[in-house]
Order: C-alpha cells, then structure tokens, then sequence
C-alpha cells in the first residue's frame, strides 16, 4: 500500500481570513487526517512484515533433558526362593500346573512386599533379604507397604495405627537395609489414594512418606528411593506430581514406581511415568515399571481386580533402552489375587497359571 503524502493543495480549505474556520471544513479536515493516519499505520505494518517476515511467538523452551537409567543394563535382580509361587511349587511337586507356574514365574525375580507390622520382624526381614541378595550379587526389590489407612480401608486395608506407629516401622526397616542395596518402593497407592482422606489425615501421609523416604535416604545410603505414583490410568500426570511434591520427592526420591499392580501396556505407562518427571521439572528421578502382569494390556474397562484373560508381562531388566526408564520390575507377585479371586495377598494357582498361558 502507498502511503499518501501531504502536499499544500491537501491540507483542507484555508479558514477565511480574519475568522474562524467553518464547521464544515473543521469536519473535512479531521476526516482526512484520520484516513491518513491509518494509511500510516498499516503501510509500516506491511514494510514490517516484508522485512522482518510473519510475527511469531517465542520458541516453546526445550524439552527438560532426561536421565540415563540408573543401573547397568547388565544388573541382576533378586529371585526370592521363598516366593509366593516357588513355595507352592514345592508344595504341590505332581500338579500338572506346577512346571508351568515354577519355569515362568517362581524363577523370575519378584519384588518382597514388607507389610509386618511389627517392628522387630520387619527389621529382620529386610535385613535377611538384603544380605543374600548380596551374597548372590543381585540386588534385591522391597515394597515397603505399611502406612495408616492403607487402600483406604479396602481389599488391600491394613497398615499402621498412626503416623507415630508408621515412623518407628520406617526407622526399624531402614536399619534392617542398612548399608546394603536395595530398591525400595515406597508405600503403592498411596498418593493416589490421596482423595480418600480427610485434610487433616491427607497432611499426615504426606508427612509420613516424607519421614520414611528421609529415613531411608539418611540411615540407608545405598538404597535408592522410588515412590508409587500411581498409574496411567488413574490421575493426571500434573496431579500425581504436585502430590508427590509435597511428600518430599525433590529433597528424598530418586524416582518413582508405576503401575504397580496394574495392567496397563508398558508403552503407556513409559509415556505416564516421564510426563510425570516432565512435571516435576526433576530430570534426575528414574522410573520404574511393574510389568508383571501386563502382557495383555488393561481390560476395556480398566479392571484392576484379577480381571481375565491377563498375561505375564516382560521379564525384569535394568536393559530397558530408554532413557529416563530404570528398569522393568515384576513388583506385585504373579499368581496374587487382587482380592476377588481370593483375598488380597493369597496365591491362587489357577489364576497363576492363566498368566503362563
């Protein structure tokens, strides 16, 4: 567009001399002054946009860069001979379940979820598991699975009396680790669970996940930190990281669990876990994924309670080959109900075996 220029003969009527200038000139005169000034405005607008090209906005900030994962792809995994399976095996040498239960699942390593309550024998529990994992050079996986109200009182119910009970549990478990390694998972539902609880009672679990992960950051220095973090079909990776902010993951984690007895895909749950760590805004932290039982995917309807048709999912490795991703880990024990097949906990062979198939 030109841009007009101003000469003489363009400036309006001259006012008659010795008076002032009539309305209608005063009205013609504005009128040009105006189309003049958006001619202005809009040919420096074009001269802009021929130069300088399309206004844009900023470039959105890199991507947070994300860690390598945590452990040699060549770490070995504790095998716990006294697992649920390997013990029914035992048991019951001459079923024709048995080869199948015993190849695929007593022989993989699994994780050891301590739920005693009593102080004396959780301390020595871990410290057992701890110290033949070493002797065998595997590092062991413990769950630590005690905190007041636990599954909101529900199939899984359970747990300390209260916070006071909970922070001597999570002292006498940490001595039990010690100097030792060990992975340990803190408290699974936990966070998610959050919703459940009371304001009053919401700001002691964060209090108590706070003390046990401090603990165990202070009295077991070996031991690397992951807290459950629920699961890609459950909450929103910014809700799940704003919990998980305020149980202290910043100053005591080194990372987090996800679908711990859950079903879901590993590549969703990849997906979850990192746009957590993104929200976080921490890429230090590791993730690691339950893939015991996840071979088949969720059910359409994202059943969590010993659904059909499930599958062993991939074998645990620290091999995973995808950064920020620390390993793959058999966390809930295959062949466990859920608590509809049969109670919360208890080895169901029939439903063990299904997973095999």
């Amino acid at each position: 567009m030109m841009i007009t220029k101003l000469r003489g003969r363009d400036r309006g009527p001259r006012p008659p001399a010795g008076g002032r200038t009539s309305r209608a000139g005063r009205g013609v005169a504005q009128l040009i002054v105006m189309v003049l000034v958006v001619e202005v405005v809009m040919a420096a607008t074009t001269v802009q946009a021929f130069f300088v090209g399309p206004v844009r906005r900023p470039a959105a900030k890199p991507s947070l860069p994300i860690a390598k994962p945590f452990f040699p792809a060549t770490t070995r995994f504790y095998t716990d001979p006294h697992n649920p399976a390997a013990t029914w095996v035992r048991d019951h040498p001459h079923d024709r379940r048995a080869a199948a239960i015993s190849r695929r699942i007593a022989a993989e390593p699994q994780a050891a979820w301590l739920t005693e309550t009593d102080e004396s024998l959780i301390e020595e529990r871990a410290r057992t598991i701890v110290r033949t994992a070493a002797a065998d050079r595997r590092l062991p996986v413990l769950v630590a699975y005690n905190i007041p109200q636990r599954d909101c009182q529900q199939m899984s119910s359970g747990g300390a009396g209260d916070t006071a009970a909970y922070q001597r549990w999570s002292d006498a478990l940490t001595r039990g680790i010690g100097r030792g390694r060990a992975i340990v998972i803190v408290e699974p539902d936990a966070l998610a669970h959050m919703s459940c609880l009371k304001r009053r009672q919401q700001a002691e679990r964060y209090a108590a996940l706070s003390y046990a992960a401090r603990a165990l950051q202070r009295g077991a220095p070996r031991a690397r930190i992951y807290y459950d973090a629920g699961n890609s079909g459950w909450l929103p990776p910014s809700t799940m990281a704003e919990r998980l902010w305020r149980a202290g993951i910043e100053r005591y984690g080194d990372g987090i669990a996800v679908n711990v007895s859950n079903f879901n895909t590993t590549a969703d749950e990849v997906r979850y876990g990192l746009s957590v760590i993104r929200a976080l805004r921490l890429p230090r932290l590791g993730v690691v994924i339950d893939t015991s039982r996840n071979g088949a995917g969720s059910t359409r309807n994202h059943s969590f309670c010993d659904p059909p048709g499930r599958k062993l999912g991939r074998p645990p490795t620290a091999a995973t080959g995808i950064p920020g991703i620390d390993a793959f880990l058999w966390v809930k024990q295959p062949g466990q109900a859920d608590g509809c097949a049969a109670g919360a906990g208890m080895f169901v062979p029939g439903y063990a075996y299904r997973l095999t198939r």
